[in-house]
């Protein structure tokens, strides 16, 4: 049975773009920690962060990259928190959430609550960043 996330990939489910290429696909997390927190995942549905390979692993870290450099052009923070979980969905995946302090990226905080309007203006801005 696929993920949500291989789901979402196929557009089955809705998810809030921010970028893709052949490999990766990245989207705001629609629980987010913070305004901009985003999710990066391999298209093709792989469990564990550590089972990728070599290639893929390297390249999902360069495309985080240059999503965290557009997020940071949009949202106020001193840099982007990476967190990899990996229990919540069985598909590898990274968590880049914009954060002031250490304690903006403890999971057990309260998520915010954006109305589809805000994340649809949010993912905007940040897909035009990219494009800069």
């Amino acid at each position: 049975m696929s993920s949500v996330f291989t789901k979402i990939v196929k557009g089955d489910i809705p998810s809030y773009k921010i970028a893709e290429d052949d490999r990766f696909y990245a989207f705001l997390d629609i629980h987010p920690l913070s305004e901009g927190h985003t999710l990066v995942i391999p298209k093709r549905e792989i469990d564990y962060l550590f089972d990728l390979d070599d290639d893929l692993l390297a390249g999902m870290m360069v495309f985080s990259k240059k999503v965290a450099r557009a997020i940071e052009k949009v949202v106020s923070c001193k840099r982007i928190g990476v967190a990899v979980l990996g229990l919540e969905v069985p598909h590898a995946h990274i968590h880049l959430i914009p954060i002031n302090s250490e304690a903006d990226i403890s999971f057990s905080r309260p998520k915010l609550k954006l109305s589809d309007e805000q994340f649809r203006e949010l993912a905007r801005k940040i897909q035009k960043a990219l494009e800069e």
